[in-house]
């Protein structure tokens, strides 16, 4: 049990700690500076990264997988010129443009305010825009290296266009995912109050994985394919070159597509984890769980979804909670459990016990103090008497001016009713003297058959006993004000009582009760003497 406790604590301070998936993104209540600080320096060095992973997918491929003449003098230096220029300008425009835009239509977000629908739909399509700055960079790439190979070597023009494109490919992939890992916070504060239950925007996570399965696979076994061809149209088919080739090419799948692969994995399994952790919480009873909702498509709407639920199950507990503080937990519970979990109106005959407890000079208590004073004293009162009938296994019925009736065996079975009643009636009767003794208390116990169940109508209904027993506590209450103690119950009780109970009783012969035609045993505490 210790271990399965410490297990939670510290998955729920891990939670805490990256509510996004990852350390490097912050908490959830980390402050708009920090945001964009966080947010600027990763975009910054994503874009830089994936250029320069490009830049050695070029060297890569072009070196040892597609088959292509010698570079020749003028080739040499123009690509010893071009290309750092090239990269340096990329990267540079690339890391600044993309940097800034990204961070002008995120701008909500580090201010600290609401965001508009617009500012939504710009903050979700951000990684979308990122990637189309990158594959504009590396389109721009293909355009301007191949044409420099037509001008000086025209042979290595297909090699130079081959290489760059899926080069652009790769880099374009890597920064979409990067992108939107990084930019979870701010989607998170964007769909933090927009439920997801319309169709998910953008590819969902089907499409997603078919895209990138044909970027991180499909690309460069096209690449293995074109290299083949083109071998072949240049006679190049020795077992050497072509064993180069499958060998290279292989590991840049292996390598790059792993890399894509769980870059995308982990895009899918983050949401699905928080999700997981979150119910885990629930189960546990934490109602006030609720997972950031980061994602734009399926998985948004499952962790929107989770929050939904959540916040359902909280508006049914503390109506239930409200429910049960209204006509008690049993009565609550036993409606719960009801088949088809409906109430129905109607009762049964069972043998139950009734106390009762009134106040005694409550009126003329009420006429020399203040109404807070009053209420005070009356709220003391109902305290100790609602603690002892719970702690007893009893239902406090009905609040009655400054009376309650309270009942033990019904609605839920209790083996010894009556020494539960009489076991309340004492401890009540002593805490009473105790800890309110600005006023007295009569307490009268009777015990017998009574209808229990729900009176009244379907729409508005109350749970409630009725019978001779509930007339006999009444009456026992009136008289209790009067006699040695202030407890005055039925000797049935006492009778009925099990265990020790009984002992703490003394017969106090027979009374006539209101309404009555025949006299009732009663009993007093021992040691209760007349004046």
């Amino acid at each position: 049990m210790g271990t399965s406790r410490g297990d939670s604590t510290a998955a729920e301070r891990s939670r805490r700690r990256t509510p996004f998936g990852s350390r490097l993104l912050g908490p959830a209540d980390q402050s708009p500076r920090a945001l964009r600080v966080r947010v600027q320096l990763m975009l910054t060095w994503l874009l830089i990264s994936t250029n320069v992973i490009g830049a050695v997918v070029v060297f890569v491929i072009s070196s040892f997988v597609v088959p292509a003449p010698a570079a020749s003098g003028g080739t040499v230096l123009s690509l010893a010129i071009a290309v750092p220029v090239y990269v340096v300008a990329a990267v540079v425009v690339g890391a600044w443009v993309g940097t800034a835009t990204t961070l002008r239509a995120l701008r909500w977000a580090t201010e600290d305010r609401a965001p508009t629908d617009d500012d939504r739909t710009r903050t979700l399509r951000a990684p979308q825009r990122l990637t189309a700055l990158q594959g504009l960079l590396w389109g721009g790439a293909v355009i301007v290296f191949t044409v420099l190979a037509l001008a000086i070597q025209p042979s290595r023009a297909v090699t130079t266009a081959l290489t760059v494109g899926i080069a652009g490919v790769v880099v374009s992939s890597v920064a979409y995912l990067l992108t939107q890992f990084t930019l979870r916070p701010i989607a998170a504060r964007a769909l933090a109050e927009v439920p997801l239950t319309s169709r998910p925007r953008g590819a969902g996570v089907g499409d997603r994985m078919v895209i990138f399965w044909g970027l991180g696979t499909a690309m460069p076994l096209v690449g293995l394919m074109i290299a083949a061809i083109v071998a072949l149209a240049g006679d190049q088919t020795s077992l050497t070159r072509l064993a180069v080739v499958v060998l290279v090419l292989c590991s840049v799948v292996l390598l790059f597509g792993l890399f894509i692969t769980v870059l995308n994995a982990r895009s899918v399994v983050a949401p699905v984890v928080s999700v997981r952790d979150a119910l885990l919480a629930v189960e546990r009873g934490d109602l006030d769980h609720t997972v950031p909702v980061y994602d734009g498509t399926e998985l948004g709407q499952l962790q929107s979804g989770f929050n939904q639920m959540v916040a359902g199950l909280r508006e049914r507990e503390h109506l239930r909670d409200l429910f049960g503080r209204h006509v008690g937990q049993d009565v609550a519970r036993a409606a719960a459990e009801m088949p088809g979990g409906g109430v129905e109106l109607g009762g049964q005959a069972r043998e139950a016990s009734v106390l009762f407890v009134d106040l005694v000079g409550s009126t003329a208590y009420a006429a020399e103090h203040s109404a807070e004073e009053v209420v005070a004293v009356l709220n003391r009162f109902f305290g100790v008497v609602v603690d002892e009938v719970d702690r007893h296994g009893g239902l406090v019925n009905k609040f009655i001016g400054d009376a309650v009736l309270a009942i033990f065996g019904a609605p839920v079975e209790h083996d010894d009713h009556a020494g539960a009643a009489l076991g309340a009636a004492r401890a009540m009767a002593r805490r009473l003297a105790e800890e309110v003794p600005e006023v007295g208390a009569g307490i009268g116990v009777s015990t017998g058959e009574v209808v229990a169940g729900n009176v009244g109508h379907a729409s508005r209904f109350e749970y409630t006993v009725i019978g001779d027993a509930v007339n006999s506590a009444a009456r026992l209450t009136d008289l209790a004000k009067d006699v040695p103690g202030r407890v005055l119950v039925a000797r049935a009780s006492v009778d009925r009582a099990q265990g020790e109970e009984s002992s703490y009783w003394r017969s106090d012969g027979e009374l006539t009760l209101r309404g009555r035609t025949t006299a009732t045993p009663v009993a007093i505490l021992v040691g209760s003497t007349h004046d």
